[in-house]
């Protein structure tokens, strides 16, 4: 932030800068503020998305650091007395260190002409950045031959590419994947930026890398629904993906199905995974099919489709749990738009339900069970018996009353937590692992085709899971990619490779080598 050096510089022309520079800061900030209210309670075409928010804080403390250097300059660079915090000396230590040695010229003494000796020294550590760098890999494979005889020539079998013929390794790939489907760079802006390094490489080949990587990485993305779906709770939802239809000149809408499952807040089993699945449409047949024989918890939002998953269960049905946050968003809306009290009424209730929530997180579910019986319980049948009362003392056709036959039409799956503590309140767990999906259709645009599709779900399920794991996903995806072209990790063994699986083997190699 910006901060004025003390003590003030006594030049006029110093204090006219340091002045005009609180100036702008005020005005930035205010402009900001005004673009977060309009993002916290304007009109739904108004409010800016997280994106823009955080544009605006980056470009106000981009100006802020200008104003500062300006001020500083104008003021001899004098030190504020309160200096702005640094990271210093807490780089990572994995990172290469390149010293650069600062010495002074003479070092004999001006004063009896004795050589000076190193009494002690000042070390500053400053992160440095190598531009990203391509190299090539030469594969040689000799040739033998036998002088005694005219036996065959003999030569070690060509590796396994993972295009065939073609010049790119599984790191260039993954880099590739990596930048399209979590940095959301399309492919287009990568062939610019290879372009930039002297690497010409058109779209199209960029397209085929990803078509026949997706190829490779397809039982993975199944092995990972299967883990996802051996979750005693799973959590649903789906998003828009537009698609190309080139037989209409414009866009359809396709659908990207998001089946999450993260039992940490109950210290439950497993690890956190996310897998996403491709459809042209949202009819409810399609998570039908994708949980097929799954039968324990399903968490949704309140979305009827997800109703053809009990109606066409062939054996045991899973137990359809609802969302608290999605029934609060109605009132909040209406809170919003027409500052009810009754809707600050239900507002406040469903806080008193998040709050006991904060407090029981990471309990194991029989002590969170306890505790909602004994403390969330009373709150939810008091919150039915007002809800009851209030839709009959208000008009039928009110966003209020909307709210509120909303809440009482899924009420049996909205306190099934109750029973069960490994149920949340809500399915933030899979709104969050669908942001990064609304970001990179942002940048993107739409999918080529329904093919694009279901690229898009196979590498995303991919690189949002080692995120969800703390595994970095350009390392994993590219020691994947080797494993499974190369041969060395079998389809029956692919298990192996999911990021929990493949960060354990890493860390055991590591103690074996230490």
């Amino acid at each position: 932030m910006f901060a004025a050096p003390t003590p003030l510089p006594d030049d006029a022309a110093a204090l006219r800068l340091i002045v005009h520079a609180a100036l702008a800061e005020i005005a930035r900030l205010q402009g900001l503020i005004a673009g977060l209210q309009r993002h916290r309670f304007g009109r739904r075409s108004e409010r800016l998305d997280d994106a823009e928010v955080r544009q605006g804080l980056e470009e106000l403390q981009q100006s802020v650091a200008e104003q500062s250097a300006r001020v500083e300059a104008a003021a001899g660079n004098t030190p504020p007395a309160d200096p702005p915090r640094r990271n210093r000396g807490a780089l990572p230590a994995h990172l290469p260190r390149i010293e650069v040695m600062v010495d002074i010229d003479a070092k004999a003494c001006p004063d009896c002409g004795g050589a000076r000796h190193v009494i002690g020294e000042d070390r500053a550590e400053m992160l440095d950045y190598t531009p990203a760098s391509f190299r090539v890999r030469v594969i040689r494979r000799p040739k033998y031959g036998c002088r005694g005889c005219e036996g065959a020539v003999v030569q070690a079998p060509a590796p396994e590419r993972p295009v065939d013929g073609g010049m790119a390794t599984e790191a260039l790939i993954a880099h590739v994947l990596i930048s399209k489907y979590s940095d959301h760079l399309p492919l287009y802006r990568q062939s610019q930026m290879l372009a930039r390094h002297g690497v010409e490489l058109d779209r199209s080949t960029l397209c085929d890398w990803v078509g026949r990587a997706c190829w490779w990485l397809e039982p993975l993305h199944a092995a990972m629904l299967s883990a996802v779906l051996a979750s005693p709770r799973v959590f649903a939802d789906d998003t828009t993906l537009p698609v190309l239809d080139p037989g209409q000149g414009k866009t359809k809408t396709g659908r990207l199905w998001c089946y999450a499952a993260d039992n940490r807040p109950w210290a439950g089993p497993g690890h956190p995974a996310v897998a996403y699945l491709y459809s042209e449409d949202r009819k409810g047949t399609h998570p039908a099919a994708h949980l097929k024989g799954f039968a324990g918890l399903l968490q949704v939002d309140g979305y009827t489709g997800f109703n053809r998953v009990l109606t066409d269960a062939a054996g045991e049905a899973p137990q359809l749990a609802f969302c608290w946050a999605h029934t609060r968003r109605k009132f909040y809306d209406v809170h919003v738009a027409t500052a009810a009290p009754l809707a600050a009424e239900a507002l406040r209730r469903i806080a008193a339900l998040y709050e006991i929530e904060a407090d029981i997180r990471g309990q194991k579910a029989s002590e969170r069970q306890r505790a909602r019986q004994a403390r969330s319980r009373p709150l939810v049948e008091e919150m039915h018996t007002w809800l009851s009362e209030t839709l009959g003392r208000i008009s039928g056709g009110s966003a209020l009353a909307k709210a509120s036959r909303y809440a009482l039409k899924h009420w049996s799956g909205l306190v099934l937590f109750l029973d069960d503590g490994r149920l949340e309140l809500d399915t933030n767990t899979v709104e969050r692992a669908i942001r990064p999906i609304t970001l990179g259709r942002k940048n993107a645009l739409f999918a080529g085709a329904d093919s694009g599709g279901r690229h898009w779900a196979i590498v995303a399920s991919l690189i949002q899971t080692a995120k969800l794991n703390d595994v970095e996903p350009l390392a994993w995806l590219t020691d994947v990619l080797e494993r499974i072209v190369s041969g060395r990790t079998k389809r029956n063994a692919l298990d192996t490779l999911l990021p929990w699986n493949w960060a354990a083997q890493k860390e055991a190699e590591i103690a074996d080598t230490g």
